[in-house]
């Protein structure tokens, strides 16, 4: 009975534990839809890493800045639109280290994931790694691996 109210009382603080990741990474969501590159690139931490949907598609934070810059500059950012996500923070001491994972809407991709990692930092929760990937339901799988393997 004991453990099923611990239990109980550490899954209701949960949410309040996660909400400055979810911030952050609604925060990184909101400045790339309005192209604002030094707020989108703030919630990442120096050392981040941004995993595209391109198998080639591996930058460094000042590589995707490099390509990023001269789209938010022009006013040109991107829009993905969280409709699920779940945060996870790592069960070790310094609760320092969390993963998630979430659901995208995307006007021109529809549904998408992010997924990654984000770290402690003095000045809050950053980005450490953000993947995006696009969601292909498993009955459509075989026709998307054909089309890839035709190029």
């Amino acid at each position: 009975m004991i453990t099923a109210a611990l239990m109980m009382l550490q899954l209701s603080a949960a949410p309040a534990e996660t909400a400055p990741i979810e911030r952050t990474l609604d925060a990184m969501h909101a400045a790339a839809s309005v192209a604002d590159g030094e707020a989108y690139f703030a919630t990442f931490t120096p050392d981040a890493r941004f995993i595209g949907t391109d198998a080639a598609e591996r930058w460094s934070l000042s590589e995707f800045r490099a390509y990023a810059m001269p789209y938010f500059s022009q006013g040109r950012g991107w829009t993905y639109r969280p409709t699920a996500r779940t945060v996870t923070i790592a069960p070790i001491d310094c609760r320092c280290v969390a993963w998630f994972d979430e659901v995208l809407d995307n006007d021109a991709y529809g549904t998408t994931r992010g997924s990654g990692v984000l770290r402690l930092t003095d000045d809050g929760w950053k980005i450490e790694q953000y993947v995006l990937s696009f969601a292909v339901p498993n009955d459509r799988a075989r026709a998307v691996v054909d089309a890839i393997k035709a190029d």
